[in-house]
């Protein structure tokens, strides 16, 4: 009989040595279980650099040494360097601190099939993961990820999958689009079963539409596992759902990444406005001012109710409830950064659910 122990890492203090691919998941775990994050490593993967900068873990720019691990309860181990973990690691051991290690392993005998699967991980909370996603992960070769997949999966890779972060930052580091699709082709060639794995799911406002097509005209086999889109489980991690019988009869998700006026903006406000629908907003975050003006100028009572959810179904999930009048004023004084998702409706104040 094998025996499982749990460990507890609420609020005690752990270092994470490395910042890129192979770190990402570890990072995620160690959120979620509620643990006090620190990373070391002197350059991070703009999806970490993003946790430090929205003061969800803490990073230190430098290269490891033993006095990093001073007060730590946990050393995380996850450089690309065996060595180095191997060092974390005996000093750890030194100080009686446990140590968990990220090395590869070698994979002579893993086979490859030369395709691209595109998985919507859901809103963040790696249990919204479709099975199909997860045995997709397990697979991998090559893991194409971004900041708002859900980074806590990534632990299921084998150890010896790279795992490459492609994040587009609001105001920060971005990959563009040609250079993910580029990684896709360009890894696929050769042999590899490459997931591109992302947040939500890959053909709401996801950009998966262009990386099939890229992958289908390079001649490389693609297919699709669908995720849970934000747009509707972020709401309803807050008891907010997106049709209530008596309240609206349909919803409608549309992008804020362009404000009303500019000339990119192909939609409609004023009809938004009397469409008698729900409206879930996603990408709005900056452009929420604009968009409340836009769609009472365009008729909609200043009064009708609005949430904003940040955070959708993961440990930092934060939910701010106003009216459409009162709703951009209300996130900005919250501190609601992205990603977030707004809903504009009755559905928002449904009695019963606050």
């Amino acid at each position: 009989m094998t025996a499982t122990y749990r460990v507890d890492l609420a609020g005690r203090p752990v270092v994470v040595v490395g910042g890129d691919g192979p770190a990402l998941g570890h990072i995620a775990e160690l959120l979620d279980a509620g643990a006090s994050v620190t990373v070391v490593s002197e350059t991070v993967v703009a999806t970490v650099e993003d946790l430090a900068d929205r003061g969800l873990i803490f990073w230190h720019r430098h290269s490891f040494t033993a006095a990093d691990l001073d007060d730590a309860w946990l050393a995380v181990a996850a450089t690309a360097d065996p060595r180095i973990n191997a060092t974390i690691a005996l000093e750890a051991e030194a100080r009686r601190i446990l140590t968990v290690s990220g090395d590869a392993v070698p994979t002579d005998d893993i086979a490859t099939t030369g395709r691209v699967i595109l998985v919507g991980g859901g809103p963040g909370d790696p249990g919204l993961l479709t099975l199909a996603g997860k045995e997709a992960i397990e697979k991998a070769d090559v893991i194409v990820t971004d900041r708002l997949a859900p980074l806590a999966a990534l632990r299921w890779a084998r150890p010896d999958a790279e795992i490459i972060d492609v994040a587009k930052v609001p105001g920060g580091r971005s990959t563009t689009q040609d250079e993910i699709n580029r990684l896709l082709v360009e890894h696929a060639k050769s042999g590899k079963t490459v997931v591109r794995f992302k947040g939500g799911d890959s053909f709401v406002f996801g950009r998966g539409g262009e990386e099939l097509i890229a992958c289908l005209d390079s001649g490389i086999p693609a297919h699709v596992v669908p995720g849970v889109t934000s747009a509707i489980a972020a709401p309803a991690a807050v008891n907010i759902p997106v049709t209530h019988r008596g309240v609206n009869q349909g919803f409608t998700v549309i992008s804020g990444h362009v404000p009303p006026d500019d000339p990119e903006s192909t939609l409609d406000y004023a009809a938004l406005a009397r469409s008698g629908t729900s409206l879930v907003l996603l990408m709005a975050v900056r452009t929420l001012p604009a968009i409340a003006t836009a769609l009472i100028d365009g008729g909609m009572d200043p009064g009708t109710p609005a949430a904003i959810v940040a955070d959708g179904a993961m440990p930092s999930q934060q939910v701010v409830r106003a009216t459409v009048g009162t709703i951009a004023d209300a996130a900005r004084e919250a501190g609601i950064k992205a990603p977030a998702v707004t809903v504009i409706g009755g559905v928002a104040a449904i009695e019963g659910l606050l």
